[in-house]
């Protein structure tokens, strides 16, 4: 596969794709969620998964029955804080090759994951990798980080890029188009952005990346409209075909995947990388479709590791 090709059009690609590999054992903290049981109940038919589901087990297996759902192993725990504490546990011991969020605050669930003796650290930065489908969009647009770090410096930003790129070699995506979002095309030392994206495009070119291509600082509409690039006299192999966006902070971000789901209707999914295992947060208020879709993201990215 070579970075022309376009294997992700949709999320219907990622799900196909996921379906096409053996399924893979994942471990949900807090399980007692009928969307996330909802969203594993399809990714077990669908043959993605298979699920270890730690928590209140008498609601466990209230709503499984309720939506159909059978097979799964259920792990009773007494707390949000414990059902975080075992589902780490066994991702850890290696009897699950994914990590899933039910009903449990963010902030439990991530001291879990960070616990330096009994969590899932790999010495690597935590991020997230995002993506969205937007309509009319020829193929699925990945993004990072614009849920965890705030404001990454070089360095992070190496760590950021590198966690995104090995995840989507692993998905298939073997050359993929990067492009980092800076205001302009300049380097301004007064816009640190700039000269940040300047940097890891000189690393890309220097092997410090798996095979990529990668362009910056580069502006939002370059990036995306091949005119724009051609107007400015930029010559770019990424504009109007970008696989990955590489944000300068989380605002940013945050600010542009939101926009794409408020004005464009976009649909979106998401996994965190960096510990020894994918793990999908969300939120509680995502609908099935979101989780379903995160977790054949994920399910690919665990390829890697």
């Amino acid at each position: 596969m070579n970075g022309t090709e376009r294997p992700f059009k949709d999320f219907g690609s990622i799900v196909e794709r996921a379906r096409a590999m053996p399924p893979l054992s994942v471990c949900v903290a807090a399980a007692e969620d009928r969307e996330v049981l909802e969203a594993l109940n399809k990714a077990t038919a669908l043959g993605i998964v298979e699920p270890v589901l730690v928590g209140d087990a008498p609601k466990i297996r209230s709503i499984a029955e309720d939506i159909g759902l059978s097979g799964c192993k259920i792990v009773d725990s007494p707390s949000p804080e414990a059902s975080a504490a075992e589902a780490v546990e066994r991702v850890r011991r290696g009897e699950a090759r994914l990590l899933m969020k039910g009903m449990v605050n963010t902030s439990v669930f991530m001291r879990a994951i960070l616990n330096r003796e009994r969590g899932l650290r790999t010495g690597n930065l935590i991020s997230l990798l995002a993506v969205y489908e937007l309509p009319g969009h020829p193929k699925l647009i990945f993004g990072t980080d614009s849920g965890i770090n705030t404001a990454p410096n070089l360095e992070q930003k190496r760590n950021i890029l590198s966690n995104a790129l090995h995840a989507l070699r692993s998905m298939g995506l073997e050359r993929p188009k990067v492009a980092i979002l800076a205001a302009n095309e300049a380097v301004d030392p007064k816009i640190p952005a700039t000269a940040d994206a300047k940097a890891l495009s000189d690393l890309a070119r220097e092997g410090a990346f798996p095979p990529c291509i990668v362009e910056g600082p580069l502006a939002l509409d370059v990036i995306f409209d091949r005119k724009a690039a051609e107007h400015k006299n930029i010559d770019s192999r990424v504009s109007g075909d970008v696989d990955l966006l590489l944000f300068p902070n989380i605002e940013t971000g945050n600010a542009l995947g939101k926009s794409w789901l408020h004005f464009n209707r976009a649909k979106w999914a998401g996994i965190v990388l960096g510990a020894a295992a994918p793990v999908i947060l969300g939120s509680r208020s995502d609908t099935a479709e979101i989780k379903l879709n995160s977790i054949a993201m994920g399910s690919l990215a665990a390829r890697a590791i």
